[in-house]
């Protein structure tokens, strides 16, 4: 019983030493996840609301809310799905709770045309070119702010973010087909506002 009683101490000892180095492992994957995908997580909610401090504001309740969820995470999807799905539902709480409709907001803090514009890769080194681009992506995020919210977050997934459409389809809970199809409607939709509406 002495036995019993002096391994009890020693076991606790051991166990609490095992949960510190299983909490010290979870935590510096989950940082290394942060690391990762922060960036496009930042990059898909500025594109998604065109307003800098929003986006980063958003990136952070996403980030948040992943860690303290870190321990849940089965690995069913990868962990970049896994928090994109966080931060289209923390972007879709955002619209929905301030009832205001998704890209329908004042100018004040959001993404200049120019600045998005410098973005995009391009090998145009004319400021003619340079015109022409920015004058092309104002156009398109014009035809984008027209889309549904469910065309819209398909569309800049797949073009902004460039995931797969089962990456998507994972991220935003809806089947592959669907994905397609909104994807295909998004595309013909912009394709019609880019030639004027013909």
């Amino acid at each position: 019983m002495a036995a019993g009683t002096a391994m009890e101490p020693m076991t606790r000892a051991r166990a609490e030493g095992i949960a510190g180095l299983e909490l010290e492992t979870a935590t510096e994957e989950f940082s290394r996840v942060v690391e990762r995908h922060r960036p496009q997580i930042f990059r898909f909610l500025l594109s998604s609301t065109r307003d800098v401090d929003l986006a980063e504001t958003l990136t952070q309740e996403c980030l948040l809310k992943a860690h303290r969820n870190w321990g849940s995470f089965r690995g069913e999807s990868s962990a970049m799905t896994w928090l994109m799905r966080i931060a289209i539902n923390l972007q879709k709480d955002h619209w929905r709770n301030r009832r205001v409709q998704f890209w329908r907001r004042t100018q004040v803090n959001s993404v200049d045309v120019d600045e998005a514009s410098e973005w995009l890769p391009s090998g145009e080194r004319s400021a003619e070119q340079q015109l022409l681009a920015r004058e092309q992506v104002a156009r398109v995020w014009k035809a984008v702010e027209r889309l549904s919210e469910r065309q819209r977050t398909v569309f800049l997934l797949r073009y902004v973010e460039e995931r797969e459409l089962s990456e998507i389809a994972q991220a935003t809970a809806l089947s592959e087909g669907t994905v397609k199809a909104h994807l295909s409607r998004a595309v013909a939709r912009v394709r019609v506002e880019l030639r004027g509406g013909k």
